[in-house]
């Protein structure tokens, strides 16, 4: 599938936000649930996003939970096949396509980026796109027709070290490259279903809703800080912070823009949230 370079988008005076949403649990959009409306309204949210958008992104670069290595790493092949990171669902779940071209010249400006700001990094030819990609994004941008670059993760899990990366990557809203981090507001899995879990998660979005709205300086520290808040490792259990990471990644991409939190919903006992950058 032709596809259109990045850099050809530089100078054209539209700036894209970032965004980190909720990518539920495993292919729950795409199957029967109990309570059947549990994800509804997540759903809801995610197909109306790229309707908020100034103009068609020329490409997308997802940061998902779901990868992480030693190193900045990103796929680079054509044609990314999906992995099926998920256990237990039912067999049509692991037929699911979402057939987004990869952007080759894309991964490789992102090394460069990354490279320059003193962050270790690899193009990966052979990865594949995981579900915290291709499940997202396939209610978001359904016609899988805009080219994706994924970004793994640090698994040092160091939120400073990821705002930096996000800080790095700032100037791909200028080329019309759409930043999304791809994770879950709360994310643990004792806490999913048990009614005693949804104050605790309440006060941990309140504080992280007050943390993102903040002014940006202030804004980065909180989040730097973040394992310090209300009620932060029971909604984020030690060394299993990978699905909040993502949301520093694209605040720190915002640069001086405000965030806002743009969703949010009571599922299986939990509030979660999405957020908005510029």
């Amino acid at each position: 599938m032709p596809t259109t370079s990045v850099s050809s988008a530089q100078g054209s005076g539209v700036r894209m936000p970032t965004w980190f949403v909720p990518h539920g649990g495993g292919p729950c959009f795409f199957m029967d649930w109990n309570p059947p409306y549990a994800w509804n309204r997540m759903g809801d949210f995610l197909k109306g996003l790229a309707a908020t958008l100034p103009q068609r992104p020329k490409a997308i670069l997802m940061v998902s939970a779901h990868w992480l290595e030693s190193s900045f790493d990103l796929t680079g092949g054509a044609a990314p096949e999906l992995i099926y990171d998920y256990h237990g669902f039912p067999p049509h779940t692991y037929e699911l396509k979402y057939p987004a071209p990869g952007e080759s010249q894309l991964a490789a400006r992102i090394a460069a980026l990354l490279g320059q700001a003193g962050l270790p990094s690899k193009v990966n030819p052979s990865r594949g796109f995981d579900h915290g990609m291709f499940i997202p994004l396939m209610l978001m941008f359904p016609d899988a027709d805009i080219p994706v670059v994924q970004l793994s993760l640090n698994s040092n899990l160091d939120p400073q070290i990821h705002l930096q990366l996000g800080q790095a990557l700032t100037t791909l809203r200028d080329e019309r490259v759409l930043i999304v981090g791809s994770g879950m507001s709360f994310h643990n899995m004792r806490g999913y279903g048990d009614p005693r879990f949804g104050p605790i998660s309440d006060e941990f979005d309140g504080w992280l809703t007050d943390a993102v709205q903040a002014e940006p300086e202030q804004r980065h520290q909180a989040l730097i800080d973040w394992a310090e808040a209300p009620s932060a490792r029971m909604s984020h259990p030690p060394r299993a912070e990978e699905h909040l990471l993502p949301l520093m990644v694209v605040a720190g991409a915002a640069s001086a823009d405000k965030g806002q939190r743009v969703f949010s919903d009571r599922v299986m006992e939990t509030t979660l949230s999405a957020f908005s950058f510029g």
